[in-house]
Parts: C-alpha cells; sequence; structure tokens
C-alpha cells in the first residue's frame, strides 16, 4: 500500500443518530480511522483484489462508514465500504478499537 494514494471517506451524521446507536469514538485522535482502513487493507483478499486494481489502473478506495454503525452481540462495528471505479466490491464491519472484522 505504500506509494499508493488511498481515500478515506468519512460520513459523520453524529446529530441525527442516538447516543445508544453511535459506536463510541476511542479518543485516539484519527488512529481508530487508520487502524479500521489498514486492518482492511491487509486481508489477504482485500490485498489481492487493490493489487489487480491498481495494475488495472484504478484507484481504490476504503469508506468508513460512521453514519451507519452495526450492533451484534452488544458489540459496535463500523462498516468498511472498498470500493473500485465508483463501484463496492465488499463491505466489511470492523470494531473501533480494531480487534473485530467480520465480513
Amino acid at each position: 500500500m505504500n506509494g499508493l494514494r488511498l481515500v478515506l471517506a468519512l460520513t459523520i451524521g453524529a446529530s441525527s443518530l442516538s447516543a445508544t446507536a453511535r459506536c463510541e469514538f476511542p479518543d485516539e485522535g484519527n488512529m481508530p480511522l487508520r487502524r479500521a482502513v489498514s486492518r482492511i487493507e491487509m486481508l489477504p483478499e482485500v490485498h489481492e483484489w487493490h493489487r489487480s486494481m491498481v495494475e488495472k489502473g484504478s484507484k481504490p478506495q476504503y469508506v468508513v462508514r460512521l453514519d451507519e454503525p452495526v450492533r451484534e452481540a452488544g458489540k459496535c462495528y463500523w462498516p468498511v465500504e472498498v470500493r473500485a471505479e465508483g463501484k463496492l466490491w465488499r463491505r466489511y464491519f470492523i470494531s473501533p478499537d480494531g480487534k473485530s472484522i467480520r465480513p
């Protein structure tokens, strides 16, 4: 991923979300967002797909959707959309601490 320009798009709709629907945002600056994208990028299937898109001349994008958190078994996850050429390839769900990823 070095040398490649990655686009991290953030959509924050905090004013429209109730406190119970939002994930707590760790007090670590932008590190949780960078960690979320990096963890998704390191998944073997994403890494291969990313390489193939770059070889085709496309610029992969990773979109962390803070406005659409998902709760599962009491745990909060941020959706991370993996895109290229304006099309969604896959969506993953990652916990704000980066320790849990779900396809």
